[in-house]
């Protein structure tokens, strides 16, 4: 990571390799100026570090195999988006149990207050609220504005009500997916800020994306089930911006704004074979 950031326009914060990509695919490639990606958990496991559950399942033999595939893979995605990879020195959360973010302290810190920084939700994910909750008080700390907080895939997309209007309000109900969420509405107001349900060119450039992380794709298809498929939970990105909310306000549902960068779309299936309960 270098000592003084370049001055990207936009800066998404990624848990790991994959997760940016995986959740803003299709709107990475849509941002104006310069983006990066920063993959907080993108650190080199230590010496001899037998290889983890995760990495394992995923057909590697070492835990530094892992990380040194990994780092491929999402060089060429972002390749794929156009960002700028950058990878922070926190390894992997099994690799480096109750460590913490302090590299994302000083990468924050050296950003200019004009950039836009994307954090996570961290749907039913502990080290993605972890970053976002991080990132959040850090920039606090510095005067910055508020970050914009986007939806993690494929978790969030399992709700029913993805790739509709309704899929914020929902969440702010669902005891599934949405806990995250309505946890952030106890000191936030959202206001949904982009609403992208991707059109079949957008699907195809962000599919080819998504395929760069191949180690990836079969572990989590076990998971989440046809995760890849065009109806899958992939096929939308949302992102919300923050207001500090009064306690009397914390009550109040998301407010829809309009979504010019929304096309006519048809409506989407049901998908019977993605419940709810595998956010």
């Amino acid at each position: 990571m270098p000592i003084t950031p370049p001055p990207w326009d936009t800066v998404v914060l990624s848990p790991h390799f994959d997760d940016a990509v995986f959740s803003l695919g299709g709107l990475l490639a849509t941002l104006p100026g310069s983006v990066a990606v920063v993959t907080v958990h993108g650190g080199a496991p230590e010496p001899g570090a037998p290889v983890s559950w995760w990495d394992g399942v995923c057909g590697f033999s070492s835990a530094h195999e892992a990380h040194r595939a990994r780092v491929a893979e999402d060089a060429a995605a972002c390749g794929r988006v156009g960002a700028a990879q950058v990878v922070l020195d926190h390894p992997d959360g099994p690799y480096a149990q109750g460590a913490e973010l302090t590299g994302l302290d000083a990468f924050l810190k050296e950003l200019p207050t004009t950039t836009q920084v994307l954090v996570p939700l961290g749907s039913n994910q502990p080290d993605h609220e972890k970053v976002r909750l991080r990132a959040m008080s850090v920039l606090a700390g510095l005067g910055a504005p508020l970050p914009l907080v986007y939806a993690d895939l494929p978790y969030t997309g399992h709700l029913p009500e993805w790739a509709t209007d309704a899929a914020s309000a929902r969440l702010a109900e669902s005891p599934m997916c949405g806990l995250a969420y309505q946890e952030l509405l106890r000191t936030h107001r959202t206001t949904v800020h982009h609403d992208l349900r991707l059109t079949d060119a957008q699907w195809a450039a962000k599919r080819e994306a998504v395929q760069c992380y191949g180690s990836q794709l079969a572990p989590l298809a076990a998971d989440h089930g046809n995760f890849l498929a065009r109806t899958g939970p992939l096929r939308a990105e949302l992102v919300w911006s923050l207001d500090r909310s009064e306690p009397s306000d914390r009550s109040e549902q998301t407010e829809q704004p309009e979504h010019p960068e929304q096309p006519e779309q048809p409506e989407q299936p049901e998908h019977p074979e993605q419940p709810e309960q595998q956010c």
